[in-house]
């Protein structure tokens, strides 16, 4: 995902997941969805347009490029396994869970992703 930083594809991820909660998803929408400041959404979405992954334009709503929506996709998929097998197979709680799948996503090979959503199937 050319080299994005763990706070970008934080912001992918969550520019992803609004877009499947409402029509539109303007920069206030982001900024509180992550509890950061109006100011940081826009110089990561600078970012994230410059990597081609988003449209935005100023003070306008955030369209997500189809590589945007293909990546925001699997960041948000690799945050769903992880958590998944915490909770369902390790029995860690959902919390903690979630805070540890949002950690690990950002690091975890594509080959260990495979093989724990192989595993995940067999279950």
């Amino acid at each position: 995902m050319k080299n994005m930083t763990r706070s970008l594809e934080d912001y992918l991820e969550a520019i992803w997941l609004l877009s499947r909660e409402r029509k539109v998803v303007r920069v206030k929408d982001v900024a509180n969805r992550l509890g950061v400041t109006t100011s940081s959404v826009v110089e990561a979405l600078h970012n994230l347009q410059q990597r081609g992954l988003i449209i935005h334009e100023r003070y306008g709503y955030i369209d997500l490029t189809p590589e945007g929506e293909s990546s925001g996709r699997l960041i948000y998929n690799k945050h769903s396994l992880l958590y998944e097998f915490f909770t369902r197979v390790l029995g860690v709680s959902p919390e903690v869970a979630d805070r540890d799948a949002c950690n690990i996503e950002h690091y975890i090979s594509m080959e260990t992703l495979e093989k724990l959503s192989e595993f995940m199937k067999s279950l």
